[in-house]
């Protein structure tokens, strides 16, 4: 890997002087995640819903499972992986290919990267538009050291916004399916609600996914019931089974 550098990276939201004309190239991209072996997006239409619990927990199970685990977290404005790991107190560090992504255990077999990592106290708000973001994204996935992964788990925002021809998608979600062309993409695992505004949404970005050529590895249906912590019965608080309906 080199030399690692001391340098911790915290940033304001002039840190990052991005160039929104840039046009990423997908070759040094695919070169640079060439030893990623699959890449899964965890997506939902809706915020809320669970969708960093989703991807925390994943990672957890394939890292117990003895694979190599990634987690890049592409929630600009509500970054909470690390905190969900109990890392957020970790700083970046530089190494002269890139980025080095924070460990999360002393076997070095699960990173994580954030922008909550490169910000100057917890409660700073990332304040950009769509191109900061779309830069942002792509320097994540150029310059961060990943190294050989089995697994990357990539965290997305909800998709809430108007753009271009694909209605009810962020900037986010467009952004790292067009950088990811050519990689190892295995497709999205989409988290859902009970609710039926969260079906509608959902319904959104099944069919963006569709729209883009997104493979679907599957639908969860999250907090659909509560677990007793003196006898572990579940009781189905809200209704249930809209998920599978929906699947």
């Amino acid at each position: 890997m080199g030399a690692i550098y001391s340098h911790k990276f915290k940033c304001s939201n002039k840190f990052f002087q991005t160039n929104s004309t840039w046009t990423p190239s997908h070759m040094n991209l695919n070169q640079k995640l060439s030893n990623i072996k699959h890449i899964h997006l965890v997506l939902s239409g809706k915020g809320g819903v669970g969708k960093s619990t989703t991807s925390v927990q994943l990672a957890l199970s394939l890292y117990q499972k003895g694979f190599k685990v990634g987690v890049l977290d592409i929630d600009l404005c509500g970054p909470s992986i690390p905190r969900m790991f109990g890392i957020d107190e970790k700083n970046v560090m530089q190494s002269e290919q890139g980025w080095v992504p924070v460990y999360v255990d002393g076997e070095c077999r699960l990173t994580v990267m954030s922008i909550a990592f490169l910000l100057p106290k917890k409660d700073a708000s990332v304040v950009w538009r769509g191109p900061k973001k779309t830069s942002m994204i792509r320097q994540f996935l150029s310059d961060v050291v990943w190294g050989e992964l089995d697994y990357l788990i990539i965290d997305t925002p909800p998709g809430k916004m108007l753009i271009a021809h694909v209605k009810g998608t962020s900037d986010e979600h467009i952004s790292v399916i067009e950088f990811l062309q050519g990689c190892h993409l295995d497709g999205a695992v989409l988290v859902t609600t009970p609710q039926v505004v969260a079906f509608n949404d959902v319904r959104k970005e099944i069919n963006f996914c569709k729209t883009v050529g997104l493979p679907i590895l599957g639908l969860i249906e999250n907090m659909s019931g509560y677990v007793c912590p003196c006898c572990n019965e579940t009781t189905n608080i809200f209704s249930t089974g809209g998920g599978k309906i929906l699947a």
